[in-house]
């Protein structure tokens, strides 16, 4: 798993316990789950169809720096599943991860279309 992303945990990203709001580190994860898709599949046309459990196993505090990684699992005809985890980059701690997120190539009209792609690129990153 490739981790290229990092966040600060700032004051904006505090639940009222002090902590790392949850629904952050899932927007964070859709964001970079959404890089990591359109960079294997060299389009930006991908929606999120599917985020399966995701469970937080610690947490993160004001000022910690976390990174976001991401891998490809598979590659379907128009869709990629990709997992995804949060850490805390000065202990390696997990967080949070996702097992699968799909993401669905589609056309102007929003229907479903043909990506072309049956493995990781490069350019992508690996996976």
């Amino acid at each position: 798993m490739e981790f290229k992303t990092r966040k600060v945990v700032t004051p904006k990203d505090l639940n009222p316990h002090g902590t790392l709001f949850g629904g952050r580190a899932l927007e964070w994860i859709d964001e970079e789950a959404f890089i990591f898709a359109s960079c294997q599949l060299g389009s930006t046309s991908l929606v999120t169809k599917l985020m399966s459990t995701v469970n937080f196993v610690s947490s993160a505090r004001l000022g910690d720096i976390v990174e976001i990684g991401c891998e490809a699992l598979k590659f379907g005809t128009t869709s990629i599943s990709v997992k995804c985890q949060v850490r805390r980059m000065d202990t390696g701690d997990l967080i949070t991860a996702v097992g699968e997120i799909v993401f669905v190539n589609v056309g102007d009209d929003g229907r479903p279309v043909a990506h072309g792609v049956t493995r990781a690129t490069a350019a992508g990153g690996g996976g």
